[in-house]
């Protein structure tokens, strides 16, 4: 296939692009840096006309949640309004078939008694990145509706691995500890414990979306999921066994987001039902993995210079 990979010098679309190539695929790699800007419909036009691609794998974005809470219209802007530009070049451009990486965040808050969630769950985001996922993932439908374009919707639940920025929180988690180890420290900061989230590795993810694009019906949705979530004091406990020193930690107000989701825990009965998707990668290896690079990493760094 001739894949074009929006978002491809990403977290996720690096792992992506990697693996499509590693499948035989003539893959088109559009990043930041790159390409145009997501609401540069002329240039985004431009850029389909010339490439031609079989399908797209629409990952750009804004992808944090913390930052959405710092600019959310800007988040709203490039999610949602950006979605369309792509999507109207996709259709302008003859595409065959687009996968528009969605989030679970769409789900917002849900009771206990909710979970897990299937793809007829409603959508109440309590954050702007979950509002701006959802408003995209309506700009998806009315292209499939209104267009005739063949987009999938992949609901991607939490994810993780090696590259992943210290702005989300197992990278972050595997950071602390690794400045604690180099630093003689003796505590890491952490935010809420309490949350419960899946924690999927990301090159499984991204085997997912290949799967879809091959096998998922025509504009269909699915939830990316293993079906089993993590509290993240189980994560951050994991992270800490692994540390060369006796660590504890220590919750610090400034790391608690403003709404937190309690737990999310997805079905994913639709994907492995449409592609035999499971998951080969256990949690344990993927941080170990994400330990590891994180001590390459801070070893390059100085310690933070400490008064008194």
């Amino acid at each position: 296939m001739r894949a074009l990979v929006t978002g491809a010098g990403g977290f996720v679309g690096r792992h992506l692009v990697e693996h499509l190539r590693s499948a035989g695929d003539d893959v088109v790699a559009v990043s930041h840096g790159d390409g145009p800007d997501l609401l540069d419909a002329e240039g985004w036009s431009a850029l389909f006309e010339r490439a031609r691609p079989e399908v797209v794998y629409h990952l750009a974005g804004q992808t944090s949640v913390a930052a959405s809470w710092e600019d959310p219209r800007h988040t709203f802007r490039v999610n949602a309004e950006g979605t369309l530009v792509v999507l109207l070049a996709c259709a302008a451009a003859g595409v065959g078939r687009v996968l528009a990486v969605s989030s679970s965040d769409v789900y917002g808050r849900v009771a206990e008694d909710q979970l897990p969630l299937d793809e007829h769950a409603p959508l109440r985001p309590a954050t702007p990145y979950g509002a701006s996922k959802a408003a995209a993932e309506q700009v998806c439908v009315q292209a499939c509706t209104g267009f005739g374009l063949d987009v999938l919707r992949a609901r991607a639940f939490n994810h993780t691995g090696p590259g992943q920025s210290p702005r989300f929180v197992a990278a972050a988690l595997a950071t602390r500890v690794a400045e604690a180890e180099r630093d003689g420290a003796e505590r890491i900061a952490v935010g809420n414990l309490a949350a419960r989230r899946e924690l999927t590795d990301v090159r499984d993810v991204v085997r997912a979306y290949r799967l879809l694009v091959e096998h998922g019906e025509r504009c269909g949705l699915y939830n990316v999921c293993i079906g089993r979530d993590t509290a993240i004091a189980e994560l951050a406990d994991q992270l800490v066994a692994m540390a060369d020193r006796p660590l504890r930690l220590e919750v610090d107000p400034d790391l608690v987001r403003p709404v937190e989701v309690p737990a999310l825990r997805g079905d994913g009965a639709r994907l492995r039902a449409a592609t035999g998707w499971r998951p080969t990668i256990p949690l344990e290896a993927t941080l170990a993995e994400m330990l590891a690079e994180a001590r390459a990493r801070v070893r390059q760094r100085p310690p933070a210079a400490t008064s008194g």
